[in-house]
């Protein structure tokens, strides 16, 4: 009786030792995690709020002449039959396209599944419960976020296109599922072929980001 007595106190104090190095350790832990999130947070900002000229220069030289050629086209060679060629998500895909070409959200990947799987379930949506504008529109833009996280490619844009097969004029909901291939697909295959060039003029900026052929062409280059 007198040994379990006495062996108690020394099982209770390692106990406790044991208990206030762990939670040492997980205070050091987390104070390594704040410190890692902050620098990257400070990295992110230092980033996007630091100007530089040749970088807003190919942005706004690759979006204007992506977004030209797909308005040319409509323009000059769709008047006729009046097919829309150039629809407003384009626009917000340009921003991330030409002016944030290192997000994940802005490689090819995303950008052409993201479109084209939104524009798909936008068609899909419109045909089943179009007549109930209030149930289509939303769950529309819904379906497509989340068939957009299913398949990674999540594009932001892409749920504007969705939205558009929707609320669009009677010339775009009559294009059926046309719409998915042009002015959908067709467009963002210009686009693409448009940062596929400006992205990667110079040797500061590289399109898509972990593109390994680019980088063995730039070193034999």
């Amino acid at each position: 009786m007198v040994s379990k007595l006495s062996y108690q106190p020394y099982a209770i104090s390692s106990t406790l030792l044991t208990f206030e190095y762990g939670s040492d350790n997980m205070k050091k832990t987390m104070k390594k995690q704040l410190n890692k999130s902050f620098r990257i947070t400070k990295y992110v900002i230092y980033k996007e709020t630091l100007i530089d000229k040749k970088e807003h220069f190919w942005s706004f030289l690759g979006s204007f002449v992506g977004i030209a050629c797909i308005a040319l086209v409509q323009t000059f060679y769709l008047n006729k039959t009046e097919n829309i060629f150039l629809i407003g998500s384009f626009g917000a895909s340009s921003v991330l396209v030409y002016g944030a070409i290192y997000s994940p959200l802005a490689q090819p990947r995303n950008f052409i599944g993201g479109h084209v799987i939104s524009a798909f379930v936008g068609v899909c949506v419109q045909m089943l419960v179009g007549q109930w504008f209030w149930v289509a529109a939303p769950l529309a833009v819904s379906l497509s976020i989340v068939c957009m996280q299913i398949t990674k490619t999540l594009h932001p844009p892409g749920g504007a296109t969705a939205l558009i097969a929707v609320i669009g004029a009677a010339k775009i909901k009559s294009l059926g599922f046309w719409y998915v291939l042009s002015p959908v697909l067709s467009g963002c295959l210009i686009l693409l072929a448009t940062a596929l060039v400006f992205n990667n003029i110079t040797s500061n900026r590289i399109y898509p980001k972990n593109s390994k052929l680019l980088k063995k062409w730039r070193k034999m280059a």
